[in-house]
């Protein structure tokens, strides 16, 4: 597959890159942007995490706000953070609400029209953008871990519990642990996958926790003054599901902390740690 450099940047004696692409999978151009640690200059093949952000965020973001490259340079991590949805598909609506739609693509395969035709972020950053990693760049698709925040939680939580091979290790900054439960996820979930809500429980992850726990160790810190934290985060649900079939977890309730890129910012060196723990 072609790829696009659109900028590259020194960063941490590695290379910040942001990048572009023709992909097949959603059907247009996706953005996602790349931190090479100095360990890889020579080829040498990395580890690779890829974070998956939030509501209305891009591949923006969390590279520039989050502060991670100066840990994954010194731990010898590649970042990969892909753009959260398809762009510019023209459906109706689309750009209308900040949680559903352009931004919102919440990680997984649509099936209800037309959002079918291009919101398959699911298969995008488990299929189509490994793909392309492993092409262009030296990565470890051995060693792979996978985290996010918020929407971008959930994303990260439920692809390591469908894909526990491939994402060894993975966490979460205050995920929404319920999505089934919630007004933010049942409004995505009716709109892209249908009003079956049977068919909401493979994006679920309290519900594939239950039925299929994982042996990695899900980490997760969650704000204790989050504004979304009782009606759309619901980590107390993620608690008990973690407890009733024996997954492996550490939950962290910081004190103060709200939603923010501060908040991810304080706390994103422990979640780089792990990772480089669980991977080697």
């Amino acid at each position: 597959m072609d790829l696009t450099i659109v900028s590259q940047q020194r960063c941490f004696e590695g290379t910040q890159g942001f990048y572009s692409h023709e992909s097949a999978v959603c059907g247009g151009v996706m953005n996602f942007s790349v931190f090479q640690p100095p360990q890889a200059k020579d080829g040498a093949k990395v580890p690779l995490v890829t974070f998956l952000s939030g509501l209305t965020c891009t591949e923006e973001n969390f590279t520039t706000k989050a502060g991670a490259q100066r840990v994954a340079a010194e731990l010898g991590i590649m970042l990969l953070v892909p753009d959260t949805s398809p762009r510019g598909a023209g459906y109706p609506g689309e750009d209308n609400d900040y949680d559903f739609g352009s931004g919102a693509g919440f990680y997984l395969d649509a099936t209800e029209t037309p959002w079918s035709e291009r919101y398959k972020m699911y298969s995008y950053v488990t299929q189509e953008l490994p793909t392309l990693m492993g092409e262009h760049f030296p990565v470890d698709m051995e060693r792979q871990g996978i985290f996010g925040h918020s929407m971008g939680g959930h994303g990260a939580i439920t692809i390591h519990l469908k894909n526990p091979g491939v994402y060894r290790s993975v966490s979460a900054f205050a995920p929404i642990c319920a999505p089934s439960l919630c007004p933010w996820g049942r409004k995505a979930f009716a709109g892209y996958l249908g009003d079956d809500e049977t068919a909401w429980e493979d994006y679920d992850s309290c519900t594939l926790i239950r039925r299929q726990p994982s042996d990695a160790q899900i980490f997760i810190d969650q704000g204790a003054e989050d504004p979304f934290l009782s009606e759309q985060l619901k980590p107390d649900l993620l608690v008990a599901a973690c407890e009733e079939a024996g997954q492996r977890f550490e939950f962290r309730m910081q004190p103060d902390y709200d939603h923010s890129y501060y908040f991810i910012q304080t706390f994103v060196e422990d979640h780089l740690r792990h990772h480089a723990k669980a991977l080697g």
